[in-house]
Formats: structure tokens, C-alpha cells, sequence
């Protein structure tokens, strides 16, 4: 396909706008859906971190009001809303594991929470993010699944036999894997190994270039294989902006001219402020993936996590010429 883009399963609010904002507006959503378009972004899942019981009672009726209101296929320029991805509440608490999520409104997974988050958001969760060590976490992993809900681990300190335990309840997804841990982790008994051995995971990466390093993103997909991992961008309510000081999740962060994004209570990053145009680029950057490849991890793999195919696509944007991705 000469003209094409990219799908991101993990985009947290762009140029100032938060999907976990309790005052979320219809237009906001419409207006990061047109504002990615433009950056080669055809299709994306709002989503919500772990947040205030009022926050959810808030802001997943707007999105799913957004996502059930939207045309097929949207009107030109702007990107396809597909379904919310819900990172949490049910993470590990943990110094380092629960990242800038807010911690005080992290919650034991829950059967009866999980119903209450899917029905405010009208049916429209696509995807949950869980960690799997959570007392009752498992039970939360086959109830998502029955309702058509793609579950990934992450913020995670799950063990080997948990991380098996998770996928043979039905998790697919790893959750920006090699991020949502501690600094500091046993060389060989921590959550990264399991997860990069199990074939029943799919790894998704932020290649923005601060998340990973060259050689980790390299490592990761030459375990998993193009067929088994995808890019995103985790693009946190800064991105888009220009550099300074912001406040989202309960954080104070700094978003540096380098674009590294960092929470400046934790010392943690706090998102991205890349787009998969972006992320994409680091990949064309390293020159080991063909452009057939680079599509799938940018465009097929995400689609497929949620069942679709590039037929749902608004027209695309973005070409690869001369070693890149650019806007056409």
C-alpha cells in the first residue's frame, strides 16, 4: 500500500486534552481525533488510567458517546475512534510498577467494578490493561474476555507462574512491556523474562525513543517477531505541546525539549509526547524491519488486537520514502 497510517492502541489525551479528565467534552475527543489524523494516525483507542470513581463516571459516557456517534467512515481528517482502553484501576501499587498512575485509587480487580466500568462506557471497552498477581485478577481476565475484551499485563511484578496463570485465562497483550517496573529488578526473577518468553503474548513497545533504548527494542522484537508484537505510542495530554511544565494524573511533569516526559514527584516517565508517526520513524531509523513489516507493527497487529482489519481505515496519509515514514 503506497498511502497508509498507523493505528496506536494506547493514546492517554493529546495537546492538553485528558481522556481521564472528569470535565471531558464530545469536541475535545473529536478535536484529538482530527488533530492526529494530521499526524498519520488513521485510528485510535482513548484511554483512561486508573482514576477517581467520579473521574469514570465522567469521562467514559463522553468517550463512549464519542466512539457510538461517530460516522463510518469518519468525515475527512479525522481518525477512527475504536474501542477504550481502560490501563487499570486494577495495578499493582508498587513503587515503580504503578508508574505515574495515582495510586491511591488503584482497586483489587473486581468482577462487579469491571461491569459498572463496561457499562459506563456503553460497551465500548476494547481493552484492558491488568496486573495479573492481583487477588482475583484471573477471574477479572476471563469475565473481560467473555465480554470481547482484549486483556494485556502491565504495571505489573507477576512471577513466571503468574504470568502463565494470566494467559491461560485468556490475557494476549503485554502492555508496554519493558516499562511499568522498577528501576531496580532481580536480573532474572522479575515480570520482564515471563512475559518475553510466553508465546501466547503479544508485546506492544513504545519505540519513542525514551521509553526503550535501541538495543532493548531490537531484543524485543527479534524474541517476539514482527508477527507477535506492535508499536504504540502511549502519548500522554502534553504531547503535542511545547516544552514546560504541566499538570495531568494527580502529577506534576515536566516535558523536556528532548521530548522525554517526566513526572517530577516520581522521578517516573509520565507517558510520551510522541505520536506513531514518531515511533515509527525509530524503527525506520534502525533499518533492520522492511516497510511490509514495519506496517504490520504499526498498523495490521494493532487492528488485529481488536479483531479488525485495515478495511475500517479512514484514507490514509503517510507513505515510507527514502528510509521514513512522512506525511504525503
Amino acid at each position: 500500500m503506497d498511502v497508509s497510517g498507523f493505528v496506536d492502541l494506547q493514546v492517554n489525551g493529546y495537546r492538553g486534552i485528558n481522556f481521564s479528565d472528569s470535565n471531558l467534552m464530545v469536541e475535545q475527543v473529536s478535536e484529538v481525533a482530527r488533530q492526529l489524523y494530521a499526524r498519520g494516525t488513521l485510528a485510535f483507542c482513548p484511554t483512561v488510567i486508573t482514576s477517581a470513581p467520579e473521574t469514570y463516571r465522567a469521562a467514559l459516557p463522553v468517550l463512549a458517546r464519542a466512539i457510538q456517534s461517530q460516522a463510518n467512515p469518519p468525515p475527512a481528517g479525522q481518525s477512527l475512534l475504536l474501542g477504550i482502553h481502560l490501563e487499570g484501576p486494577f495495578l499493582s501499587p508498587q513503587d515503580g510498577a504503578v508508574g505515574v498512575h495515582p495510586r491511591e485509587y488503584v482497586q483489587a480487580p473486581s468482577l462487579a467494578f469491571l461491569e459498572e466500568l463496561d457499562s459506563l462506557a456503553g460497551g465500548q471497552v476494547g481493552l484492558l490493561t491488568v496486573a495479573p498477581e492481583q487477588p482475583g485478577a484471573l477471574d477479572v481476565i476471563r469475565r473481560a474476555v467473555e465480554k470481547g475484551i482484549a486483556v494485556s499485563i502491565g504495571h505489573t511484578l507477576a512471577d513466571a507462574g503468574q504470568v502463565r496463570a494470566a494467559v491461560e485465562a485468556g490475557a494476549r497483550y503485554s502492555t508496554h512491556l519493558g516499562n511499568g517496573l522498577p528501576n531496580l529488578i532481580h536480573r532474572h526473577q522479575n515480570p520482564l523474562w515471563p512475559q518475553l518468553a510466553a508465546a501466547g503474548l503479544s508485546a506492544m513497545l513504545i519505540t519513542d525513543g525514551h521509553h526503550l533504548p535501541d538495543e532493548a527494542i531490537i531484543t524485543m522484537l527479534a524474541a517476539k517477531g514482527v508477527e507477535r508484537a506492535l508499536v504504540t505510542s502511549d502519548a500522554a495530554p502534553a504531547a503535542g505541546c511545547p516544552p514546560g511544565e504541566y499538570a495531568f494524573f494527580g502529577s506534576r511533569v515536566l516535558l523536556e525539549p528532548s521530548g522525554r516526559l517526566r513526572s517530577l514527584e516520581r522521578g517516573t516517565l509520565a507517558g510520551s509526547s510522541a505520536t506513531m508517526l514518531d515511533c515509527m520513524n525509530t524503527l525506520a531509523r534502525l533499518g533492520l524491519w522492511s516497510q511490509a513489516q514495519m506496517w504490520r507493527l504499526g498498523r495490521d497487529n494493532p487492528l488485529a488486537a481488536l479483531g479488525m482489519d485495515a478495511s475500517v481505515l479512514p484514507p490514509g496519509i503517510v507513505r515510507y520514502h527514502a528510509g521514513r515514514f512522512q506525511l504525503a
